[in-house]
């Protein structure tokens, strides 16, 4: 069901943003949604496909989840969290990358995994599960350059002339997803069907180890109430995708994706207005 899309947009619009939500009871099939099935780039919210695939790939035996690698510091990617910020070469395993690509974003352990899973095996992963409105184009060392590319090297880009004319904002020239989709994929985790049962229990403990609570936890500030999930962020584009557990059994699957009207780099209200939204979303779920 669509359940008040006027309501969204009004919230959405007294925050300065454009949203689109998709909720999803991951038990019922039962839905929540604004604007579900309109196309968004994704930002970091692709290195959630790519956890999958990593994690099918793992259960299908092409490649061990324990297998070391070594990330030269000549590769480290644009970046404030994890490898990415960091000065020497780094030598973990494939999953410990993982854990740092979900947990701080990390992107330059993203991309190491990009290299060892490949960009084909994500989308046919996706396709697999019939998520074929989500596709990943190009991994972060990728979108740096087509930013780079649009800008003139211009960082931070704050010119609204400049950030109209970037690719990796629109849907159609980079990775993207739909709110529906995304949430389903979600849902698949926690329903055990995106990859195997071990697989997808490991996926859930890491989503649960994201550091940043201040979108879509900040709508739901209890004890025992858990939120796990993976944000994106780009120049007037926030956006986080998640899990919300009750202690009576209920969980939630909900996906936000916000464009801001404003370019400014601190916004606090889009921000918030994603866990209020979230929120809302799952209150109408349960009642």
């Amino acid at each position: 069901m669509s359940a008040g899309k006027g309501g969204f947009d009004a919230l959405f619009r007294a925050a300065g943003v454009t949203g689109w939500l998709h909720a999803l009871d991951v038990d019922t099939g039962r839905v929540v949604e604004s604007g579900g099935d309109v196309p968004v780039p994704t930002a970091s919210v692709f290195k959630l496909p790519l956890l999958v695939a990593f994690c099918r790939a793992a259960d299908a035996g092409r490649l061990d989840p324990a297998e070391r690698v070594t990330v030269p510091a000549a590769a480290r990617v644009f970046g404030p969290t994890g490898i990415s910020a960091m000065l020497d070469d780094v030598t973990m395993s494939l999953r410990d990358l993982a854990y740092l690509m979900i947990a701080v974003s990390d992107n330059t352990a993203a991309d190491a995994l990009v290299a060892r899973v490949g960009l084909d095996a994500v989308n046919a992963a996706l396709a697999d599960l019939g998520l074929r409105r989500t596709v990943v184009e190009h991994d972060c060392a990728g979108m740096f350059a087509r930013m780079a590319e649009d800008t003139g090297g211009e960082w931070p880009v704050t010119d609204p002339d400049v950030i109209a004319r970037l690719r990796v904002l629109d849907p159609a020239r980079t990775n993207r997803s739909t709110p529906r989709e995304t949430a389903e994929l979600l849902a698949m985790i926690w329903r055990d069907e995106a990859a195997g049962p071990e697989s997808c229990a490991w996926m859930r403990r890491l989503l649960g180890l994201q550091v940043w609570p201040h979108r879509l936890s900040s709508g739901f500030p209890y004890d025992d109430v858990s939120v796990s999930g993976k944000t994106g962020t780009l120049p007037t584009l926030r956006a986080e995708v998640g899990v919300v557990e009750y202690p009576d059994g209920g969980r939630y699957a909900v996906a936000v994706f916000t464009r801001s009207f404003s370019p400014a780099l601190n916004q606090p209200r889009a921000d918030a207005v994603i866990g209020t939204a979230a929120r809302m979303a799952v209150d109408r779920l349960r009642g």
